[in-house]
């Protein structure tokens, strides 16, 4: 006897399919509603608000699944904020990335200090374990008094010219700005960053140089265990 293909709880379409919807989201600068017909041509009919709601409630827990880079001592943290408007209100995203420009972690703050540099320090601190070789950032003095409190004995060279991988960082996520027509609330963005980088993470290549065949096969692998991770998704 045949069984029928595993589903979310209370969905009608199998794991598979919320799992791809919140990758094509993600992956690719779309929109919603283009997401929505992509799945219409492949006879899958849902709205954009339900696909809204599959990335919400299985966003982060897809994500989790997904392998993470592993730390080391000779790391090398870039750091930068960009501003980003919220319902007129002025915030800041603060993103730290290591020298292959994967994103160790982001935190969108209302204010741009020492107290807010020192908060994401202490979260990519406790995230990643240890301290890096290096820290580069901007020329903003937050950073260097933050980093005097948390890690005195690390490195700390403030450049603009050295932060370039810090602040191409931005730029996915810049694009989906645009796409998206801006951001409402506050939370919603930094779930929104936070299923975006890790998701973009899980297709970074090591800084090295690689052949095409060796890169599309890293990206295979990539896909491979993305798809172990939709098929774990509850």
């Amino acid at each position: 006897m045949s069984s029928s293909a595993p589903t979310c709880k209370n969905h009608r379409y199998p794991i598979e399919i919320v799992a791809r919807a919140i990758w094509l989201y993600f992956w690719f600068n779309l929109s919603l509603r283009e997401v929505e017909q992509m799945l219409l041509e492949r006879g899958i009919v849902v709205s954009y608000e339900t696909i809204r709601r599959w990335y919400r409630k299985h966003g982060p827990d897809y994500v989790r699944r997904l392998h993470r880079k592993v730390p080391t001592m000779t790391d090398v943290w870039h750091l930068d904020e960009v501003l980003v408007s919220i319902n007129g209100q002025k915030c800041w995203l603060w993103r730290a990335v290591d020298q292959d420009g994967y994103v160790l972690d982001e935190i969108v703050q209302t204010r741009r200090n020492t107290k807010a540099a020192k908060r994401l320090l202490t979260r990519l601190l406790k995230k990643q374990g240890l301290a890096p070789k290096r820290m580069i950032t901007d020329k903003l003095r937050p950073y260097g008094a933050a980093r005097r409190q948390l890690m005195p004995n690390v490195e700390h060279r403030a450049h603009k010219g050295l932060n370039n991988r810090a602040e191409n960082s931005h730029l996915p996520f810049r694009k989906r700005e645009r796409t998206r027509q801006g951001f409402r609330p506050i939370g919603s963005l930094q779930q929104f960053v936070s299923v975006l980088s890790a998701i973009r993470n899980h297709f970074v290549l090591p800084q090295s140089n690689r052949s095409a065949s060796q890169i599309r096969s890293h990206r295979r692998q990539a896909m491979i265990e993305g798809k172990i991770a939709a098929e774990q998704i509850a």
